[in-house]
């Protein structure tokens, strides 16, 4: 009965029930036994079924003062056909809605002594009841009895949650606070713990609605037990009722339970920052947790939010009038900030507080009048505030450097800060120099040495600078350029104060071989093994040589550079240039050698260079064998764009001392080793030459070669040239031949410039006939450009309109393959075209006349320049020309064959 029971409590709607067998009612049981069981099971005895027939309720059916209308006759015979049917009753119930009042509880109070244990009954029967009272005093005597009947009803559904829902809510209308607690709880104690659920947040809604915070905080206690997850209703409801000290306690509970899961999608954090707010803002309220025990466990655990955090423990401190205290958290919390953001965070708060303090204490002195202490209070909290505000940069300065303390850059600004200050300045060094792992530094480390030792120059105490760059010598730099560096600037320490011996030592020191030599580039072993393979102290050893020392110690040291094989062109031509100022030519040639058999083009190219011009300069034409052999070995593997200068002083050496023959042979070798951006110059400088040495008739082969090898642009020029040059010798013929050559190359729609220049020629030298054939080469040309299918198919679409479109466009709807018929139909009359526009020859050929034929000359007024040649504007078509027509035999066009 009580896994049933349970179950119908479970559903919302009303259980279903059997015709024949009353709801709650065992098989072969009498409803009274059901009825007292279920009384026994309810509140008390005093909620029996004997009270159910309540006063003014009317008597039972079979009282003999009642009577029935029309529509109740057939209601009154069903149910006495089927006394026991639950739809019968609510339909005859249904049908008396808008009757009297107590003639309607008549018939569900009939029906409940029927069925006693039906859900659809008791709740159609308790909204009615509800209802009937809605809008009346609750002082109302009907209000008690709906209570009543209320109370009989939960004696058979007291496992029934809507129905203890509805009482409660029923109750809490009338304003019953007490009756309506204790039947919340008498409903938590009848029903499962399943259906909890259901009670507790209408249950919470009412006691939150009333003054009553004691009472409320039970119920949280009792709910929070069933549902741990909803603390955060607790907390809410805590800290509106002013109980701060509980919800501390609860949220620092929630914070602790890592098992904790948010409904509202709060963080840890979250939670957190509200427990440090609850404590920074009332620590006058919240007494049972330590607040500065608590704030400074959560700067281990939130590292990100140290700013915020130390805020609210100086701000707890504040409130609670502990004024030294807060500014003792404000200093330690700008002397442990690891973040700049963190830092900004607290200098503000700490500006601000400074700020309140002080415009406290005024407004106290401005009320009460001021004193000689309160003055001098006064100026001590002013002091502290400008104090605090000229100590900003030094303070983030010291951000940075927690940050990373290898960071060399912000070492010398911390530097900057102290300027004025030598003591300061002198403790920031040394903290740098020790604090600064050269292998993890952020930037140059041997800076901060040399800044140190200039700082101790720069004030007079050169032991000391020595001193601290005697001990940076013996660091483990990074980079050996950071060890040459110390020992460079060691060696302008003395020359700056004019200790020039001593910088020699100094630097001859740096230099010597170490006991164990080791490779430049290899990291494993220490840099002072690695130093005497760096060309910047070696570098600077031999300027100082060269300055102070002799000529062989000069040399001595030239001469380690070259075999340790660390040394540059520019170092090899300084060593050249030396042996050369003391006049030893073949040494500095020797030198040179040295230095190119080191290098790989393109960095020997200067050494080359140099050489060449050395030794060219030097022996002239004395030496002609040697040095055609060093230019040969110097074009030996030159890579062809740093090939044309040495061309060039190799056909100049043979031009001066040799043969203009091999000079020829060395211009030709060029234009063909160069890269063919360059060929167009050689081109150039190789006929030049060639004009000038044997005269312009040689060039014509060069021209040839170069308007054979040189691509469009610059072959056009060179013909334009060539022309030019045949012209100014009379061979009009050879220039003719030239341009006609040169037309195939230039499209008369881009290269206008070349059409109009063989024009002029051909007015200045030629006749009709080649004026008509000029013009025919230019539409075959034309023609010829045209028949490109890309170019043709471009012009075409340019024509219709479509200059976006493609090949189909000139043809809609035809495949790929008519496309590419139509441009081949295209280009073959175009070609057709150009053949008819070729003149064809009269009988005779037309010459410019000398002299007009006797008899026949015109009048002085008519006449013009005999060699005058009239010619048609260019585009036009010439003066059309006689021809004989006759008539084409009929074999020619075939036939079938007669019948």
């Amino acid at each position: 009965m009580a896994a049933a029971e349970a179950e119908m409590a479970a559903r919302e709607e009303p259980p279903g029930e059997r015709p024949g067998e009353r709801p709650g009612e065992r098989p072969g049981e009498r409803p009274g036994e059901a009825a007292g069981e279920a009384a026994g099971a309810g509140p008390g005895p005093e909620q029996q079924p004997a009270a159910m027939a309540e006063p003014g309720a009317g008597p039972g059916p079979a009282r003999p003062e009642l009577c029935f209308e029309e529509e109740e006759v057939q209601h009154e015979e069903e149910l006495l056909r089927n006394p026991f049917s639950v739809r019968g009753w609510l339909r005859y119930a249904q049908a008396r809605q808008r009757g009297p009042r107590p003639r309607l509880n008549q018939i569900y109070e009939r029906a409940l002594r029927e069925l006693p244990g039906s859900y659809k009954l008791w709740y159609q029967y308790l909204r009615q009841r509800r209802a009937q009272v809605k809008g009346r005093c609750p002082s109302d005597p009907a209000f008690e009895e709906a209570n009543a009947v209320h109370e009989r009803a939960l004696v058979f559904m007291h496992k029934m949650p809507r129905i203890w829902l509805d009482y409660c809510q029923f109750l809490a209308e009338q304003g019953r606070v007490t009756r309506t607690r204790r039947t919340f709880d008498r409903a938590l104690r009848a029903l499962p713990i399943t259906q909890h659920r259901r009670l507790w947040p209408p249950y919470l809604s009412f006691v939150r609605r009333h003054p009553l915070p004691e009472t409320a905080v039970r119920v949280f206690r009792r709910f929070l037990k069933l549902c741990p997850e909803e603390a955060e209703q607790y907390v809410a409801y805590l800290r509106s009722v002013g109980r701060l000290d509980e919800a501390a306690q609860v949220l620092a509970r929630l914070v602790n339970d890592e098992r904790f899961v948010s409904r509202q999608g709060k963080s840890n954090y979250q939670l957190w920052q509200e427990l440090c707010e609850l404590l920074s803002q009332h620590p006058d309220r919240v007494r049972s947790l330590d607040a500065g025990g608590i704030i400074r466990g959560g700067l281990t655990r939130f590292t990100d939010q140290r700013g915020r955090l130390w805020g609210a423990l100086a701000d707890c401190y504040v409130r609670c009038g502990h004024l030294e205290k807060a500014r003792d958290v404000y200093e330690e919390a700008v002397q442990t900030v690891m973040t700049v953001r963190d830092f900004t965070q607290v200098f503000d708060s700490y500006a601000r507080f400074e700020e309140s303090v002080i415009a406290a204490l005024l407004d106290t002195q401005a009320q009460l009048g001021r004193g000689q202490d309160e003055e001098v209070e006064l100026e001590l909290r002013l002091a502290r505030f400008e104090r605090l505000m000229g100590r900003r940069p030094l303070l983030l300065n010291s951000v940075l450097l927690r940050q990373n303390p290898h960071n060399v850059h912000e070492w010398h600004k911390r530097v900057a800060l102290h300027r004025g200050q030598p003591d300061k300045i002198i403790q920031t060094f040394t903290e740098a120099v020790r604090t600064v792992d050269p292998q993890r530094a952020t930037g140059r480390p041997h800076e901060l040495w040399v800044a140190f030792a200039r700082f101790y120059e720069d004030n007079g105490q050169l032991d000391d600078a020595r001193s601290i760059l005697s001990r940076a010598t013996r660091v483990r730099f990074r980079r050996v350029e950071d060890l040459a560096a110390i020992w460079c600037e060691f060696g302008e320490l003395e020359l700056r104060h004019h200790r020039h011996q001593e910088a020699l030592s100094v630097l001859r020191k740096a230099t010597a071989l170490p006991a164990r030599r080791a490779e430049f580039f290899d990291s494993s072993e220490p840099v002072q093994n690695r130093l005497y393979k760096s060309l910047r102290v070696w570098a600077m050893l031999a300027d100082l040589e060269e300055s102070l020392g002799t000529f062989q110690s000069t040399r001595a040291v030239y001469e380690r550079i070259l075999d340790l094989r660390i040394a540059t062109p520019q170092i090899v031509i300084n060593y050249a240039l030396l042996l050369e100022e003391h006049g030893r030519f073949e040494d500095s040639f020797k030198a040179y050698e040295r230095g190119i058999a080191l290098f790989r083009w393109p960095h020997v190219g200067d050494l080359w260079l140099t050489y060449l011009s050395k030794f060219v300069s030097r022996y002239g034409g004395r030496k002609l064998e040697r040095a055609r052999d060093l230019f040969e070995q110097a074009l030996d593997g030159c890579p062809p764009q740093h090939a044309k200068t040495i061309f060039l002083l190799y056909a100049r050496l043979e031009e001066r001392f040799g043969l203009a023959r091999r000079a020829m042979a060395v211009y030709e070798r060029g234009t063909r080793a160069v890269p063919p951006e360059q060929q167009r110059d050689m081109f150039h400088i190789y006929i030049r030459r060639a004009a000038e040495l044997f005269g312009v008739t040689h060039t014509r082969p060069i021209y040839q070669r170069a308007i054979e090898v040189l691509g469009d642009d610059a072959a056009r020029e060179l013909c334009l040239r060539f022309a030019d040059m045949e012209c100014k010798l009379g061979e009009v013929d050879r220039a003719r031949a030239i341009y006609t050559y040169c037309s195939q190359i230039c499209d008369p729609r881009i290269t206008g410039s070349f059409w109009q220049t063989w024009k002029e020629f051909e007015i200045r030298h030629g006749n009709e006939d080649t004026i008509r054939e000029m013009l025919r080469i230019k539409r075959s040309v034309q023609a010829t450009y045209n028949t490109q299918v890309n170019f043709m198919a471009s012009q075409m679409l340019k024509v219709s309109g479509s200059a976006t479109g493609t090949v189909s466009d000139l043809a809609p709807g035809q495949s790929g393959l008519d496309e590419m018929k139509l441009l081949e139909q295209r280009a073959e009359a175009l070609a057709a075209e150009a053949q008819r526009d070729t003149p064809r020859p009269a009988q005779q050929v037309l010459f410019v006349r000398a002299e007009a034929p006797v008899g026949a000359e015109p009048p002085l007024s008519l006449q013009g320049n005999p060699e005058e040649i009239e010619l048609d504007e260019e585009g036009e078509e010439p003066d059309e020309v006689q021809l004989e027509q006759r008539q084409v035999p009929s074999s020619v066009f075939g036939g079938l064959k007669d019948d």
